[in-house]
């Protein structure tokens, strides 16, 4: 049984994922995110953009600085819990000044859509393959429609 709500939020996570995903392959994008089961869940999704982790032994003025330096634009999706937002904003604070464009966009998105039932990067997978096998399709099959291929990849 569908509960209510479900179908239009897993239709706006579709297009969401879709926008994320197109913009990943964008020339000087970098997606951040917490840490390595967050970059896990988001390569099982099939994301084929650049993503660097904030929790790899670097300050985040050191990470911010050299995010800057090799990127023009940088999509920071942390955990929707309170310390991702304490994390996130102060991540914002250090990229502000800089030339890099901040893009917390995709993270208020999915925020929204996920409506709290998903706190963490690292959920997404397991909640995208649950809400797939409810619409009644594998979630490999579903993907395979929205995300574009890597950037790298054979063309033709």
């Amino acid at each position: 049984m569908r509960r209510r709500g479900e179908a239009p939020a897993w239709e706006e996570f579709l297009r969401v994922w879709e926008a994320l995903t197109a913009a990943a392959v964008e020339p000087g994008t970098v997606l951040v995110v917490e840490g390595e089961r967050d970059r896990r869940a988001l390569r099982r999704l099939g994301y084929p953009g650049t993503v660097v982790l904030v929790h790899r032994g670097a300050t985040l003025s050191e990470l911010t600085q050299a995010l800057a330096g090799r990127h023009r634009r940088v999509i920071l999706l942390t955990d929707w819990d309170a310390e991702g937002g304490d994390l996130a904003r102060r991540l914002r604070g250090f990229l502000a000044s800089g030339p890099a464009r901040l893009d917390l966009e995709y993270r208020r998105r999915l925020a929204r859509v996920l409506r709290g039932e998903v706190t963490h990067v690292e959920g997404l997978f397991a909640w995208a393959r649950r809400m797939a096998e409810r619409s009644g399709a594998p979630l490999d099959h579903v993907l395979a429609g929205v995300a574009p291929p890597p950037a790298d990849g054979p063309t033709g």
